[in-house]
């Protein structure tokens, strides 16, 4: 096990995985926008890239292993979904409309496969990483 892999994890910062969170957050945005109209691509892969953003912002400031922050990452999702079913069954309302479209505001079980989803790429794209890092 090396040092990056140690746990408790430890504070870092780490500029590849911020450039990675800002992309993501570029494309999270340009959907919320752009692609409002395009369906299951902006509500199932928005999903799906927000918990990938997630975890990439987690691994900018933490240095733990991939499975720690991708299940980090999976929990933050599921707890804005959570939040979203409590929020329905006590009849609240997000008035502010850009925090409605980032929280959202309808629970649905495939929100949580999507976030699913999404932690798998991060945790893909983690090994895929190291493995063309080793071929160097």
């Amino acid at each position: 096990m090396s040092a990056a892999d140690s746990f408790p994890a430890r504070r870092r910062f780490d500029a590849g995985a911020a450039a990675w969170a800002l992309g993501l957050f570029v494309v999270l945005v340009l959907l919320a926008t752009v692609g409002a109209r395009w369906g299951v691509v902006r509500s199932f892969g928005g999903d799906v890239l927000a918990v990938a953003c997630v975890y990439c912002l987690l691994k900018t400031v933490w240095r733990a292993p991939v499975v720690v922050l991708a299940l980090t990452a999976f929990g933050v999702g599921v707890a804005v979904e959570a939040c979203q079913w409590m929020a329905a069954a006590q009849h609240w309302h997000i008035q502010n409309r850009a925090l409605r479209i980032v929280l959202g505001s309808t629970a649905d079980v495939w929100d949580v496969v999507a976030y699913a989803l999404g932690a798998l790429l991060a945790v893909g794209a983690q090994g895929l990483a190291r493995t063309r890092a080793g071929r160097r």
